[in-house]
């Protein structure tokens, strides 16, 4: 179904399940078959889908490969509460946060000249994190304060991804660390704008995280 050529074309596959005591529940298959870890920008749809089919009105509670979730649904954006962050681990020459996936991520000068999908494919193998089964690998750009353009190689997909929801939001809590920015910050990805708003309750650590952004049914379909 994820193929590009001979499927409908997807970088993940997401099922809407039933689970007791929550809204539903959220499971999420990466493009290469495998389930995957938690998907940002996947759960904003999901939610989206859910509002859409009447199981929730405004709020919902759902559960996800890292636990539960809140979410809330406008006309205009879905707000997505993310899992708490424990640990930033910051390096010489990028850091490291798993916020319910797994990301390393870089600054670079001008993120549009990177080679996303060599150098990305390179550190998901590298001998630290290929061992670990891999890692997603974010390149980030400073824009202006508060204001970052990402561009991210997502395992699973092996390759870039025109956005990924908890690489944005593992970014914004780096700018965090680096600059001291104030939540919320704004992000740029090839696939459009987002927010993340997030509470620092101690050095690098969060909580209160908020994934924003809009999630809008392109079409439907029998496959």
């Amino acid at each position: 179904m994820c193929h590009r050529r001979f499927g409908i074309g997807a970088d993940g596959l997401i099922l809407l399940r039933n689970e007791p005591g929550y809204d539903f529940k959220m499971v999420y298959f990466n493009a290469d078959g495998g389930e995957g870890s938690m998907c940002g920008n996947g759960g904003r749809c999901t939610v989206r889908f859910a509002h859409d089919l009447g199981i929730f009105k405004e709020k919902a509670i759902f559960l996800a490969v890292d636990g539960p979730h809140e979410a809330t649904a406008t006309p205009d954006l879905i707000h997505l509460k993310m899992s708490p962050v424990k640990d930033l681990e910051k390096h010489d020459t990028y850091d490291f946060i798993d916020t319910g996936s797994p990301h390393y991520i870089a600054y670079v000068d001008n993120v549009d000249q990177t080679e996303v999908v060599s150098i990305g494919r390179a550190v998901r193998n590298n001998e630290t994190y290929g061992p670990l089964g891999g890692t997603n690998v974010n390149f980030v750009e400073v824009k202006s304060p508060n204001h970052l353009k990402v561009r991210t190689y997502e395992r699973g997909v092996e390759d870039e991804t025109y956005s990924c929801g908890t690489g944005v939001t593992a970014c914004a809590l780096s700018s965090r660390a680096h600059f001291g920015w104030e939540s919320p910050v704004r992000i740029d990805t090839v696939g459009g704008e987002l927010q993340v708003a997030f509470r620092e309750v101690a050095a690098t650590q969060f909580d209160d995280i908020y994934l924003i952004g809009p999630a809008v049914k392109v079409f439907e379909g029998t496959f």
